[in-house]
């Protein structure tokens, strides 16, 4: 067993312990701030990682806080000083001793949130297949949070058996009334382990909404729509339904833009036509190359499909919208026709009664006269013979 280091000041005085031990703080202090972490500086300066700098970056502030505060906290724990001071040891440690160990408890775990969360990000920034969400980093602070004010409650003699009890039950109770909230916790834990997408993917869900993936949280994820809508969808219907990573395993995407032509046309003529119109197109990649391919025999067509690739699952859209404008240009002026269906129609069918009108015919709807004079019938005809 190693020796208590406050046995090192067995045999001063009150007056002569504690200015030991505030010069040693502050001599250790300053040790740290330009000794110690400058040569870790410079020493980190050279390797190719930024990762080291930031846990240094990080690490500097409680360390130089811990040895300064170091000389606030031992001169409460000699037994020289203790007896000798004027206060009660219990008041002196409820004054100095336990508020500077709070204080260093308080700037480490700061510290440590920071650090980790610091490291997540930048490990983000590089991409690949070692990207973190942001899952991660809320996991840690709630843990460095409930371990820091167990630490504390326990540095200021707070009996935490009674919480934990309480905490368990309360647990319990939580997970049933907040089961979703639950499920999309785990949800998200779940999607960041299997590496189903990170933040800037496209992705599509199998009931056809799709978007960019521009938050990851403990509950939800945050999609942008090309309409520049926000959508919001819990982890655990992510973590059951189907989702498309069309950002992965690469950006690049494939085009197909289906055409017909008439038959007799030159295939070879109306294939290199194609291709050039593809390779003026700023938005296609030259690689893979573009190509031309008959898939069918249709009705009244020859049924070609333009394959070409984009940068980005959001550039298909605009691809092909710029490719039928400018195949539909360049075919019209080379005099290839693009079939389309067309129909005949003829019209037949009885007189109606508007027609016969019009061209003197008797209606055959109308009903003859039955109320008519005979004799008057009979007389005009007599005046007609003479």
């Amino acid at each position: 067993m190693f020796p208590s280091p406050l046995t090192l000041f067995e045999g001063f005085s009150a007056l002569e312990a504690t200015v030991a031990v505030l010069v040693v703080s502050v001599a250790g202090a300053l040790a740290m701030e330009f000794v110690v972490l400058r040569v870790a500086r410079r020493y980190v300066s050279h390797t190719d990682t930024g990762y080291d700098d930031i846990v240094l970056s990080s690490l500097r502030a409680p360390l130089v806080v811990t040895a300064a505060l170091a000389g606030v906290y031992v001169p409460t724990q000699v037994p020289s000083v203790r007896t000798s001071v004027l206060v009660e040891p219990r008041l002196l440690d409820a004054v100095f001793g336990r508020p500077s160990l709070s204080v260093i408890v308080l700037v480490w775990a700061y510290a440590a949130n920071g650090v980790v969360n610091r490291l997540v990000a930048a490990v983000n920034a590089e991409g690949g297949r070692f990207d973190f969400a942001p899952v991660f980093s809320n996991v840690w602070t709630l843990a460095v949070l409930v371990g820091s004010a167990g630490t504390l409650l326990w540095l200021w003699g707070i009996e935490i058996t009674p919480l934990l009890g309480a905490a368990g039950v309360a647990g319990i109770a939580v997970g049933f009334a907040a089961k979703d909230t639950v499920a999309n916790f785990f949800g998200g834990i779940a999607l960041y382990f299997d590496d189903t997408y990170k933040i800037g993917d496209y992705i599509v869900l199998d009931d056809g909404t799709a978007g960019t993936v521009i938050k990851v949280g403990v509950r939800s994820t945050t999609l942008l729509t090309r309409d520049e809508v926000l959508v919001t969808v819990p982890n655990a219907a992510l973590n059951a339904s189907k989702v498309t990573n069309e950002s992965a395993p690469r950006r690049r995407r494939r085009v197909r833009v289906p055409i017909g032509v008439a038959y007799g046309t030159d295939v070879d003529a109306f294939e290199a036509l194609a291709m050039d119109v593809v390779g003026a197109e700023p938005l296609v990649l030259d690689s893979p190359k573009p190509r031309a391919r008959l898939r069918s025999f249709g009705d009244s067509s020859l049924q070609y499909e333009i394959l070409c690739w984009v940068n980005g699952p959001t550039r298909r859209r605009r691809a092909q919208h710029e490719l039928n404008r400018a195949l539909y240009v360049a075919l019209g002026d080379a005099g290839i026709e693009i079939p389309y269906p067309k129909r005949d129609v003829t019209v037949s069918g009885a007189v109606g009664p508007a027609a016969a009108a019009r061209d003197g015919a008797p209606d055959p709807e109308q009903e003859p006269n039955t109320d008519a004079d005979p004799s008057a019938d009979a007389d005009s005809s007599a005046d007609a013979a003479t």
